[in-house]
C-alpha cells in the first residue's frame, strides 16, 4: 500500500489543477498564501512543501525565505516553463525537484505529474535519511574528485552536480556566495577536476591589494614603468598560464581595473604596466564575490559587459544556515582538524552542543563555524567532551530566552512571546536599530515588526 504524503501548497497555484490535486488519494494537502505564512506553520509535520510560484525570481524570493528554517522538509517548486534556463539557481537555492507549469496542459495530467514529483521527492528524502554503513561512500562515488569537501546535504549535492559541469568546460565561472561559504575551497575543486589540475592554480584576493597594486599584480609591469619598478616582473595571468586564476572578490575591483579585465577576457592577451608588446595566454579564469552584482551593475559600480563575461557559467554557494545537514558533520571534521593541531584528540560534542550548532544561524558560515570549535578545543582537554559553557556567549546566548520563558504558571503564548521579544531585541542592537535591517533578517515585514514592538513595548 502506498503511504500518503502530507504535503504544503505554498501560493495559489491554478484552480482546476489545485482542485484535483487536493483529491488526489495519495496526498494530504495543506494551503498557504506564501512563505510568511508557511513558516507560521510546524514544517516538521509535512513530508515536503510545493512552492507554487509565478516565475523563477518570486520562486527563488520565496525559497530563501523558507530555507532559513532548518530542517526545511524538501521542496518542489513549480514555476513557468519560461523559468527552465534558471533551474541550476533554483536547484542551489534549495528546490529538490522543478516542475514545470504548462498552461494547456489537461488538469489531470498537472495532478499526475505533481502526484509523481512529490512521491519521487519524499522518498528520496527518506532514502537519505535512512542510516546505512554506505551512504557517505555512495555519495562519495557520486561526486568523484569532492572527497575533501565535508557535507551531505541536498543543496551541497546539487552544488557539486553544478561543479562537474563547470569542471569540464571552457566558460568563465562566477561564484557568488556569503562570505566564508568557502568560495575559494570550491574554485579549487573545479581546477581540481578539470583538464587543467596539472598547471598551476593562482588565487588572488582583489580586495587585499590597492588598486595600482593589484594591476601590477595581475598584469605585470616593464622596468621604470613607475617609480621602485627596477626590473620586469611577470603578473598572475602569467604565472596561470594553462592553468587557472581565481579572482576572488572581484566586486571590490575599480572601473578602469575593470576595462582591462575585460579586454584581456575577449583578447585572451596581457600587456604588462608600461609595456609596448601583448603576450597571448590561456589562462581558466573563476571569479568571486559575496556582492550582488547584478545590482552593482544596476547602480553603475560594476561593468555590465565584465559582469556577463564573468557570469558565463554562474554558481551559487549556499549559505551553512541554509545547508544545516551539513553543520555537525562539519563541526565533528573540525574537532578532529584542531584535535590533532591543539594534541587535544577524542573531543567529542555533548548533546546540548550539538543542539546549539544547530539553532544558531552562522551568519559568518563555515568560517565561522570553524573558528567556533577551534576556540571549544583550545578551552578543552583532550578526550573532553564539549558542553555549552566551552562555546562562545553568541551560541549560548540562545540559552538566555529559553531560561527566562520558564516561569511556572505562565501560558505557552507568554513563554513563547518572552523568546520573540528577546530575538527582535538582539536583531535590533546587531543592526543599530535600523528596523528596515532587522524585520528583513527577522523574514517578517516592517508593518508585522512594528505591531510586535508595540505588542512587546520594544522602543
Amino acid at each position: 500500500m502506498t503511504p500518503i504524503c502530507s504535503i504544503l501548497w505554498v501560493g495559489r497555484g491554478d484552480g482546476s489543477a489545485c482542485s484535483i490535486v487536493a483529491d488526489a488519494p495519495q496526498l494530504d494537502v495543506a494551503w498557504v498564501r506564501d512563505a510568511a505564512d508557511a513558516l507560521s506553520l510546524p514544517m516538521h509535520g509535512f513530508d515536503a512543501v510545493l512552492l507554487d510560484a509565478a516565475d523563477a525570481d518570486d520562486a527563488l524570493a520565496e525559497l530563501r525565505r523558507l530555507t532559513r528554517r532548518p530542517r526545511t522538509p524538501p521542496l518542489l517548486v513549480r514555476v513557468g516553463s519560461e523559468s527552465a534556463q534558471r533551474e541550476a539557481e533554483l536547484r542551489t537555492a534549495g528546490a529538490g525537484e522543478i516542475l514545470l507549469r504548462a498552461p494547456d496542459a489537461d488538469p489531470s495530467e498537472q495532478c499526475a505529474s505533481i502526484v509523481a514529483c512529490v512521491t519521487a521527492l519524499v522518498r528520496d528524502a527518506r532514502e537519505r535519511l535512512r542510516p546505512t554503513p554506505t551512504r557517505t561512500s555512495a555519495r562519495r562515488r557520486a561526486a568523484p574528485g569532492f572527497e575533501g569537501i565535508i557535507g551531505e546535504s541536498a543543496a551541497l549535492q546539487a552544488l557539486f552536480g553544478l561543479l562537474q559541469r563547470a569542471a569540464g568546460s571552457r566558460a568563465t565561472i562566477l561564484l557568488t556566495g556569503e562570505t566564508g561559504t568557502g568560495k575559494e575551497l570550491f574554485a579549487r575543486a573545479i581546477h581540481l577536476h578539470g583538464p587543467r589540475r596539472s598547471r598551476s592554480f593562482v588565487p588572488v584576493n582583489c580586495a587585499a591589494f590597492p588598486d595600482t597594486l593589484l594591476e601590477s599584480e595581475l598584469f605585470g609591469h616593464v622596468r621604470g614603468a613607475f617609480t621602485g619598478a627596477d626590473r620586469d616582473k611577470k603578473g598572475l595571468f602569467d604565472a596561470a598560464d594553462g592553468g587557472t586564476l581565481f579572482l576572488d572578490e572581484i566586486g571590490e575591483t575599480s572601473p578602469a581595473l575593470q576595462a582591462k579585465l575585460l579586454r584581456t577576457l575577449q583578447e585572451g592577451e596581457v600587456r604588462p604596466i608600461g609595456g609596448t608588446r601583448v603576450r597571448r595566454l590561456d589562462v581558466r579564469v573563476v571569479a568571486a564575490t559575496n556582492r550582488d552584482l547584478r545590482g552593482e551593475v544596476e547602480r553603475g559600480r560594476f561593468r555590465e559587459d565584465l559582469y556577463y563575461r564573468l557570469s558565463v557559467f554562474p554558481i551559487v554557494v549556499p549559505p551553512l544556515r541554509k545547508r544545516p545537514e551539513d553543520i555537525l558533520p562539519l563541526a565533528r571534521h573540525f574537532l578532529s582538524l584542531h584535535g590533532r593541531r591543539e594534541r587535544k584528540a577524542g573531543c567529542t560534542l555533548s548533546s546540548e552542543a550539538r543542539d546549539l550548532l544547530l539553532a544558531y544561524a552562522w551568519p559568518g558560515n563555515v568560517r565561522e563555524l570553524e573558528n567556533e570549535i577551534q576556540r571549544a578545543v583550545a578551552l578543552a582537554e583532550p578526550h573532553q567532551t564539549i558542553t555549552p559553557d566551552l562555546l562562545s556567549p553568541r551560541l549560548i546566548g540562545f540559552l538566555e530566552p529559553v531560561q527566562a520563558a520558564a516561569r511556572p504558571g505562565d501560558t505557552l503564548r507568554e513563554r513563547l512571546g518572552r523568546i520573540e521579544a528577546w530575538l527582535i531585541r538582539r536583531q535590533l542592537d546587531a543592526h543599530g536599530g535600523r528596523r528596515a535591517e532587522t524585520a528583513r533578517r527577522l523574514g517578517i515585514t516592517r508593518e508585522g515588526l512594528y505591531k510586535k514592538m508595540k505588542r512587546y513595548g520594544i522602543r
